[in-house]
């Protein structure tokens, strides 16, 4: 009986919300070209994780224009508008992540990036090659088109603009989880937070989502190999680090094929970074091993961290080396709360057309905003930003990452629609 009468609720609640008004429309059409320029700059201008000051002070500056509480330098960088609506009412919250990547841009385009610095030692480009740029923008557009509307809000909207999300520089502390513990989601406290990833290989105008587990849980770990140096031309009077790192690598791998319920949900285990060794003839004392852990189901990532941490020394001790492993946890599995989307599902629907909005399967991509959604319903979705009749878009994280800059609009709909849905049902 209480399952029919949550089933009826949600009916009632997903009727009640109605196309967007054509004076709203008109106000976000009017600034589609104020948006697009706002990317652009930031684009032209990024910044890596913990170092976005300039953005920051963009954000904020446009955020105090229009008459918001601003609050700055939260988790160092971030910044956090509050808007008050005419009536009372619950308090949503909308994030943006600002942050770019230590990418070099190789797009032949007008505002392209010029930026280089360097990155844990190595000179290299600067790139908003996951979109950042893009959601900052969107979200900068959907505080001006709220600020102007007031009345007609039922409560608060808390704007979050948060840096970091690619995770902070090692040593420091960065992201979601620190603008959490300094209190991002309180006073006023939120009810509900809503996000949007902009997607190189989704269509523009389209708009994808997922109940429940919809991207990964992201874990970094390390691995350090010690074995002991000789010449070159005689492996037997040493251990080989680099071996030994081989077959660890190999080992991992059937940590996926063999120990993980792959029926539950994806994994993958990635050694992406490998040091070792200074000359072509010698045989180095020690190598460092760096990769990526990605899943989305709770009990399989304790499996799988596990069997890494019994594997690792195993395989080392077994080829006369020493190996020791270090977990850190990037990202919690990014859950959409269930009830919450199938509430605003019809939002999405109404804005870009029922049939431009496409349930998918979970990505082992991960998100920082997982952590919001530990301690407040949440639900994030994709925005299309592939160029119509492009089957070939350039993946995110890379030198030729290109956003369809038409998609923007369709963002600020939606997210601004969001707000006004869920605290004026």
């Amino acid at each position: 009986m209480k399952y029919v009468f949550l089933c009826l609720s949600l009916l009632l609640t997903m009727g009640s919300q109605a196309q967007m008004k054509p004076d709203l429309e008109s106000q976000i059409n009017d600034i589609e070209s104020k948006v697009i320029e706002w990317r652009r700059d930031f684009h032209k201008y990024p910044e890596l994780s913990n170092r976005e000051f300039k953005t920051a002070e963009k954000i904020a500056k446009h955020l105090e224009s229009l008459g918001l509480e601003v609050q700055t330098g939260v988790a160092k960088t971030g910044v956090v508008g509050i808007l008050k609506g005419d009536n009372p009412g619950k308090v949503v919250a909308l994030r943006a992540d600002i942050d770019a990547l230590p990418v070099t841009e190789r797009n032949d385009l007008a505002f392209k990036s010029e930026v280089v610095t360097e990155f844990l030692g190595t000179e290299t480009g600067v790139m908003h090659a996951c979109g950042h740029d893009t959601h900052t923008a969107i979200l900068m557009g959907v505080a001006e088109i709220l600020s102007k509307n007031k009345d007609k809000i039922n409560g608060t909207v808390k704007f979050i603009f948060q840096p970091a999300e690619e995770g902070p520089p090692p040593g420091e502390k960065g992201g979601a989880s620190v603008m959490i513990e300094e209190g991002v989601l309180k006073n006023p406290d939120v009810d509900a937070i809503f996000g949007l990833h902009i997607n190189s290989g989704t269509p523009v105008g389209t708009i994808r989502y997922k109940p429940e587990g919809t991207m990964a849980a992201v874990e970094r770990f390390v691995i350090n190999v010690k074995g002991k140096q000789t010449h070159g031309s005689a492996p037997w009077s040493g251990t080989d680090p680099i071996l030994i790192s081989a077959k660890i690598i190999d080992g991992l791998q059937t940590i996926i094929s063999r120990d993980s319920k792959l029926v539950d949900g994806a994994a993958v285990i990635t050694v992406g970074k490998i040091t070792s060794g200074v000359r072509f003839n010698i045989i180095p004392e020690s190598a460092e091993l760096i990769g990526t852990i990605r899943t989305l189901d709770a009990d399989m990532k304790a499996t799988i961290l596990k069997r890494m941490s019994e594997m690792v020394p195993a395989i080392a001790k077994a080829y006369g080396g020493d190996a020791t492993i270090e977990f850190q946890n990037n990202t919690a599995i990014t859950y959409n709360d269930p009830v919450l989307t199938n509430q605003m599902l019809p939002t999405l629907q109404n804005i870009a057309g029922k049939d431009n909005v496409e349930l998918v399967k979970a990505t082992t991509g991960g998100e920082d905003f997982s952590f919001f959604q530990e301690v407040v319903p949440g639900f994030y979705f994709f925005l299309g930003g592939q160029t119509p009749g492009n089957t070939e878009s350039a993946p995110h994280h890379t030198p030729d990452f290109y956003i369809d800059e038409s998609g923007m609009l369709l963002g600020v709909k939606v997210m601004s629609q969001l707000a006004l849905d869920y605290l004026n049902k």
